[in-house]
């Protein structure tokens, strides 16, 4: 063979290979687009916008959802993943306004959740708090707002769910809460992250917090939690206009803790985008709070928990009477709020052996007088506006995020079916938590992660302000 003849054959050596592997890497993407495309069929949808389909399909392609119809209008796409819960109605992903996953206790004898808190090391609680997170997963929470740690660990835990190292919800945080000076002077005393006393210390703390990676500013405007129900108002109206012009400034949302009434009225003025806890708030002020859109979290069940835990915490029936009273008067309060048409999202405040019972709240809000499909709208999209994700969560619909949870029996007549019967959970586009199998199996990510496989370590003393 002469030379010529081998560059002639060599040549078409390489043109066969190049098709070989350009037909082997279609192949491939071709796969990995059908392995991203679900097709979810369910009883019934209620899709968070008044909407309610039977016989229904979702199609999901990666982490959004693509088309919702009945099965007699929708066509699955071939190779797509069929995932039968026909039995099941399915709900959107819920949000929790307010929690703080990072506080974690791990039982051990002869402590409580309060002496433990912050002795455990920032990395060893990140590690231990996804059990945290996974257990908020279980009531079909899919987002959370985390409103106070320490160390920015809810900063990292954040991050490493966002980068699919942990399985937990999508988190929107707010680092170090802002608070004044609780303590006597020591010249021994650490550095606390989030003290600030006086309009500089909180525009520099919230700037701070900013420079962290936050999501939100969190004020504490008031004295008032774990077993201190007082609600005295702590920041003046000139530092809580402070913080939240910094915070509006760089884009952020800014939420205000008042157990009493007392900082209410200011925060309005102050232009703050939430307001937890606030008990024995006016009609009048409620009337401003509705016109100025400010969303009212009232956390209700927090205290229920307390007193429900009170072995746990060491509570004596002193301290179980003050909690007793304290949940009267937030239950009438919030009575208030949705008479004066303030917008209401469901928080639980969820703390240490709290998790789990992200939901209890939408009990409350039943039985002040909301319907089911009312206090379901709390926790969608009254939450997903709360995060100005109005366009991405709280929804089923094309568009949006695939955060879908299934539930046995009608959530539209009873809340107990969305507080109780959470059976299966997506959170943008994945399967998380799986409980319809034999044996309620978790999803294969979410197993892993609880035994900490998933789990990558971080890079990155108790707070007397934790509410």
């Amino acid at each position: 063979m002469n030379l010529t003849a081998k560059h002639k054959n060599c040549g078409n050596m390489r043109n066969v290979c190049v098709i070989l592997i350009f037909i082997f890497i279609s192949s491939i993407n071709k796969s990995f687009l059908f392995a991203q495309v679900k097709a979810i069929q369910f009883g019934k949808i209620v899709d968070g916008q008044g909407g309610v389909i039977t016989n229904a399909v979702v199609i999901v392609n990666a982490d959004r959802i693509v088309k919702v119809g009945t099965e007699k209008d929708i066509s699955i796409p071939p190779g797509a993943e069929i995932i039968n819960l026909k039995s099941y109605t399915a709900i959107p992903g819920l949000i929790d306004a307010h929690t703080h996953i990072t506080f974690y206790w791990d039982k051990t004898p002869g402590s409580n959740p309060w002496t433990q808190f912050g002795t455990l090391g920032p990395a060893v609680t990140v590690f231990l708090s996804r059990q945290n997170a996974l257990k908020t997963l279980e009531t079909g929470v899919t987002t959370v707002r985390d409103l106070g740690s320490n160390d920015y660990m809810d900063i990292s835990m954040r991050d490493l769910i966002n980068r699919g190292e942990m399985v937990g919800p999508r988190m929107f945080v707010a680092g170090n809460g802002l608070h004044i000076s609780n303590t006597p002077y020591s010249t021994t005393a650490h550095g606390d992250a989030g003290l600030a006393d006086g309009i500089e210390e909180v525009q520099r703390v919230a700037r701070q917090n900013i420079a962290a990676g936050v999501d939100w500013i969190k004020i504490y405007a008031s004295t008032g939690s774990d077993k201190d129900v007082t609600g005295f108002q702590t920041y003046t109206y000139e530092e809580m206009k402070a913080a939240a012009d910094v915070a509006h400034m760089a884009g952020k949302r800014i939420a205000l803790h008042s157990y009493g009434p007392g900082a209410v009225n200011d925060a309005i003025k102050a232009a703050v985008n939430t307001i937890e806890h606030a008990t024995d708030v006016d009609d009048s002020t409620f009337s401003k709070m509705a016109r100025a859109g400010i969303i009212y979290v009232p956390t209700i069940d927090h205290n229920r928990y307390y007193v429900a835990h009170k072995d746990e915490y060491g509570y004596d029936s002193s301290v179980v009477a003050g909690l007793n009273k304290y949940i009267d008067r937030n239950f009438e309060t919030l009575k208030k709020a949705m008479k004066a048409g303030v917008k209401i999202a469901m928080g639980s405040d969820a703390v240490f052996t709290g998790f789990g019972e992200n939901t209890y709240e939408l009990g409350w809000f039943v039985k002040a007088g909301m319907t089911a499909a009312e206090a379901l709208k709390t926790a969608t999209i009254n939450g997903a506006e709360m995060l100005g994700m109005e366009k991405d969560l709280g929804v089923i619909a094309a568009g949006y995020l695939a955060d879908i949870v299934a539930v046995e029996g009608d959530p539209l007549k009873d809340i107990n079916v969305v507080i109780h019967n959470v059976k299966w959970v997506m959170k943008g586009g994945k399967v998380v938590i799986d409980k319809t199998k034999t044996g309620h199996p978790r999803s294969s990510s979410a197993r892993a992660t609880h035994s900490g496989a998933l789990f990558m370590p971080c890079r990155k003393s108790r707070s007397n302000w934790a509410a």
